[in-house]
């Protein structure tokens, strides 16, 4: 196992602590960068991508899709 991919699992934990740590604070926004925090996690897991280019392949989802959760409540 790559570094990268030690370090997207503990992406994914902080990410998880975040999501948690803004639920209960009830606040919206700590818990959604818990939840980017989580999937930029899963991806440096899974594709052994370094923090950079996981953070860009990120951004250039969210972006290609940033419309996705309008289309979902329709």
């Amino acid at each position: 196992m790559g570094r990268d991919r030690v370090a997207g699992v503990c992406v994914q934990f902080k990410g998880r602590l975040k999501e948690c740590w803004g639920i209960l604070s009830a606040d919206p926004m700590i818990a959604a960068a818990g939840r980017r925090d989580r999937i930029a996690g899963r991806i440096q897991e899974q594709r052994g991508f370094a923090k950079e280019r996981t953070d860009r392949a990120l951004k250039d989802f969210l972006a290609r899709n940033r419309n996705w959760q309008d289309l979902s409540n329709n």
